[in-house]
């Protein structure tokens, strides 16, 4: 065995400083544990990294060392957002929400302590509600900030920290380095000041608020006859989407018993995001057994909404929708609701679909485009737009500006009046997209995620961006590569590590995700309908195959 290097007693001391300052015994007892060890790599995968704020804040697993979800963490990430905000001399009210996740609760109340001890009143939300109900409160009580903990759809063993602005937007840059700078110069963590004072448990009169906006955002007096089947994927979305949907006039949803209630351990799915194989079954049965017109899926923290629909042609005669399906039905409903203008504006991300742009010229409304993540979406509107929807593909949806972040709630809402005006007139959402489809020529997306392991992912995902850089393709899939966009040289939209390729017939974007080890590649594929939308959907799909196939090839030769 080689003898420890300098660096290996480097890393040994970084981990007992960290244990010796840690609030938590058991983060304590998992440092030592690997100490005693002298599992290295374990440290090394804890301590040579820190969470830096991503797509949606800090995301990680839980466990010891800056490089972990931990009270510890949370701490250290609160005192620096405290003292940016003191910086910014910002006065008033910080929001605190949490889901039901494991640690959510001593996070959320290390949180408040540590707004409290900077002087801030602090406003928290009663109990483990839905992400969007945080984003919302943070602008009914004309707060500064608004911290959400929650790591939304991920798997169980990891949680998340979430910071809105006084504006009701998650950060962007600069503040994210501005705010990354001051965590960096927070002193040891037990010396942070911590409060009770000032510290005030909101009722439910925000939580009506927020229902009572929701009701706003629909018809008063459309149709509402419709069978639905809800999930909440063993979240914190139930509660709250009673409420909406008997405050709109539809029957209760049938609610899969299963999953209703909130499970930190999520023990009916492989993974609580309802995009993953498998994760509708429980409501594709139910719905069959009641006859349902509609179903609707949360994300454990209700900030995403999946949708399937009864369709005789596929698999199990239902079929989910794409996030790109659903967002254009949802912005092509609002906007032939009548009343709008120019100003009115459809948004998505540079990762979606182009369908939105036609549908927004053929309404006569704006159009605008985006960096993956909602705290882009919300910033789209220019001086006098109107933000009217904006989505993203991973099944992310914003109505309107009751809350300036993606919204599962409000979302099914809108879906479930869009459902029940086509029910009314006989036909179904899937009628209403094969005439988008008449018209705009059928669009087919399609997504590939690459998981990477290992504290070196990031690394290994940056080498290979630079890679296929210095060596850009000419063609794929025996498609010639008509166009190259890369935003990290920044344009049109804020530099970001995006690439686009324009081919014939289809288009590729690539780009590490922002919250998880992966590299993802985007693909879609438009063919215009002739006679049979099926047959146009069907060489569309084919297309999208071959091109994610040969992306997906191409990577790898680059280093992934």
């Amino acid at each position: 065995m080689s003898p420890p290097s300098a660096s290996d007693g480097a890393l040994r001391d970084r981990a007992r400083a960290w244990r010796d300052e840690d609030p938590d015994p058991a983060t304590r007892a998992e440092v030592e544990a690997l100490l005693e060890s002298g599992d290295l790599g374990g440290l090394r995968e804890r301590f040579d990294h820190r969470l830096q704020f991503g797509t949606a804040g800090l995301r990680g697993a839980r466990g010891a060392g800056p490089n972990r979800m931990n009270r510890a963490l949370v701490r250290r990430a609160t005192a620096g957002v405290a003292a940016w905000l003191h910086q910014q001399a910002l006065v008033g009210p910080v929001v605190v929400g949490r889901d039901a996740r494991h640690g959510s609760a001593e996070f959320a109340a290390d949180t408040a302590a540590v707004l409290a001890g900077a002087g801030f009143p602090v406003r928290v939300l009663p109990r483990p509600l839905p992400t969007p109900v945080t984003a919302f409160a943070t602008l009914h009580e004309g707060a500064i900030a608004g911290i959400m903990i929650t790591a939304s759809h991920n798997p169980s063993q990891d949680n998340g920290y979430k910071l809105y602005l006084g504006d009701g937007g998650q950060i962007v840059a600069p503040v994210d380095g501005e705010i990354s700078a001051c965590i960096d110069a927070v002193g040891p963590v037990d010396g942070i000041a911590m409060a009770t004072d000032g510290i005030v448990v909101l009722d439910d009169d925000v939580l009506d608020a927020y229902v009572a906006g929701a009701r706003r955002l629909l018809v008063a007096r459309g149709p509402r006859d419709l069978v639905i089947v809800y999930t909440a994927m063993h979240g914190v979305g139930a509660e709250t989407v009673r409420r909406a949907f008997a405050a709109t006039g539809f029957a209760s949803p049938h609610e899969v018993a299963a999953q209703i209630e909130p499970d930190p351990d999520f023990p009916t799915v492989a993974f609580p995001n309802p995009e993953e194989p498998g994760a509708l079954d429980l409501s594709l049965a139910l719905a069959a057994e009641v006859g349902a017109d509609l179903v609707l899926a949360n994300d454990p923290d209700a900030d995403r909404l999946a949708v399937a629909v009864p369709d005789p042609s596929a698999d199990g005669a239902w079929r989910a929708l794409t996030g790109d399906e659903l967002g254009t039905l949802l912005a092509d409903h609002l906007v032939r609701r009548g009343g709008r203008t120019a100003n009115d504006l459809l948004a998505t991300t540079v990762v979606s679909s182009r369908l939105l742009s036609k549908v927004a010229a053929a309404a006569g409304v704006a159009y605008g485009e985006a960096l993956t993540g909602f705290k882009w979406v919300v910033r789209t509107p220019r001086e006098g737009q109107h933000f009217l929807f904006g989505y993203e593909e991973a099944l992310g949806y914003c109505v309107g500006d009751l809350v300036r972040d993606k919204d599962g709630i409000t979302a099914a809402l809108v879906t479930a009046e869009l459902a029940a005006d086509l029910k009314a007139e006989g036909r179904t959402l899937l009628d209403r997209l094969e005439e988008v489809f008449r018209t705009h020529g059928a669009h087919v997306t399609r997504q590939r995620s690459i998981r990477l392991s290992g504290s070196g992912w990031l690394a290994q995902v940056t080498a290979a961006m630079a890679s296929v850089r210095a060596a850009p393709p000419t063609e794929i899939a025996g498609r010639a590569v008509t166009d190259v966009e890369d935003l990290a040289t920044g344009g049109r939209l804020p530099p970001s590590d995006v690439l686009i390729w324009t081919l014939d017939g289809a288009r590729l974007v690539v780009r590490p995700s922002g919250t998880e080890p992966k590299l993802k590649i985007y693909a879609e594929a438009v063919v215009p309908v002739t006679d049979d939308v099926g047959s146009a959907r069907a060489a569309a799909r084919a297309v999208v195959d071959e091109v994610l196939a040969a992306a997906g090839d191409l990577l790898a030769v680059h280093g992934v």
